[in-house]
């Protein structure tokens, strides 16, 4: 298949480029300053524009657009940048998928989308709940709606914390841990939705290639786990024991609004939509993508 992926130069994007290249596809790169490479093409979001040429005998385009919501204060400057960041593109490439009839539109979105679900088990049924990341997880999916008018297989993928060895959530823990900080964050019943790298590229080439999946599908691991059951995982993971809890009124002080939703609440997401479809997770406990990312 021909794919044309949009952040391709994150985390994910980076992973899931060299996945499908490595499964038989051809990828070409969508990036905001001049094309530099054969494979890449320009585009400019606020704009609106793609270059000429780009969608032409695409099969599937992927979307992975969106500023990071966890590296900085919640300031009003940036929840704005976070929503801008993800409707704008996703809109752009929405209506370029319909105007040139490109069959698949793989979108991200996260399990934000849910609100803080305590310990209620959500699957891809459940509406959405409250809060900010609920509101721009509501955002971010229905701008995808012009692709889906048009008639276009459009998968919404809802992904969790990705736990990887080279970046994202286990950059900022593994060197807590290492260093003897670790610890659970308040009561530590809240759940926390991990899905590791590996298998977050191959649900989206799955999700790319699988003419049955459509819609919201849950990119989490299988087995959901608390916070004091991931921290007891990762103390086992790098070897060192995680002694220091951190009080939840502590989190919401420093932390204010960010800190409330995404360290003190959380969503017991479970895959069914992939598990439905067929797709098999390589990492099914958080144990075992630990270890793979981290190492004892």
């Amino acid at each position: 298949m021909r794919v044309v992926v949009a952040g391709s130069s994150g985390l994910i994007g980076t992973a899931l480029v060299a996945h499908l290249r490595g499964a038989g596809h051809e990828v070409l790169r969508l990036v905001r300053r001049t094309p530099a490479a054969p494979d890449e093409r320009g585009w400019d979001p606020p704009a609106g524009t793609v270059q000429d040429g780009t969608l032409d005998g695409v099969d599937a385009v992927v979307n992975l657009n969106g500023a990071g919501i966890a590296d900085r204060p919640w300031t009003g400057a940036r929840k704005q940048l976070i929503r801008d960041s993800r409707n704008v593109p996703t809109d752009v490439l929405a209506e370029a998928v319909a105007r040139h009839k490109v069959p698949v539109l793989v979108s991200g979105s996260a399990v934000g989308y849910y609100g803080d679900t305590g310990q209620v088990v959500v699957d891809e049924s459940a509406p959405s709940g409250s809060g900010f990341l609920a509101d721009v997880c509501r955002d971010w999916e229905a701008a995808a709606a012009p692709a889906v008018d048009a008639g276009a297989r459009v998968v919404l993928v809802r992904t969790g914390l990705v736990l990887s060895p080279s970046g994202g959530l286990l950059a900022m823990l593994r060197p807590l841990f290492k260093g003897f900080l670790g610890g659970r964050i308040g009561r530590g019943t809240q759940f926390m939705p991990w899905v590791s790298l590996d298998d977050q590229v191959a649900a989206i080439r799955f999700a790319v290639e699988t003419e049955a999946l459509s819609g919201p599908a849950n990119v989490t691991g299988p087995v959901p786990v608390t916070n004091a059951e991931f921290t007891k995982e990762m103390a086992a993971a790098v070897g060192r024991p995680a002694p220091f809890p951190v009080p939840g009124p502590v989190v919401s002080t420093v932390l204010g609004e960010m800190g409330r939703e995404m360290l003190l609440g959380g969503q017991r997401a479970v895959p069914a939509a992939l598990l439905e479809a067929g797709f098999q997770f390589r990492h099914h406990t958080v144990g075992d993508a630990l270890s793979a990312a981290v190492g004892s």
